[in-house]
């Protein structure tokens, strides 16, 4: 997860929409699939130190919501909450546990 100062960086570096917000808003039914940028092209100097792989990981993908892989477009959202994947990965374990699945 980005702070506040990395993401203005990464947005005013790589010439994106004014925030995040912007680009979790964009409809996929509207995306042009070849302005999208295909993740599978997205490389990483591995020396880079944590925060300067995110911002050129933000760099290169430019939308981190809304991007392509192959010829799929990818559109991600996440639930707000404060539940984890491991919280939501275990409750949905134990559900199929007591329903014998």
């Amino acid at each position: 997860m980005l702070s506040g100062e990395e993401r203005h960086a990464a947005e005013t570096a790589a010439g994106m929409p004014d925030s995040f917000e912007k680009m979790k808003e964009m409809d996929i039914r509207e995306a042009d699939i070849n302005a999208l940028a295909d993740i599978l092209e997205i490389k990483i100097d591995s020396n880079l130190d944590s925060t300067e792989k995110k911002r050129e990981f933000i760099r290169q993908i430019k939308n981190p919501y809304l991007y392509r892989q192959g010829e799929y477009i990818v559109k991600l959202s996440f639930a707000d909450t404060d539940a984890t994947l491991t919280d939501r990965l275990k409750e949905y374990i134990e559900h199929m546990a007591a329903t014998g699945l």
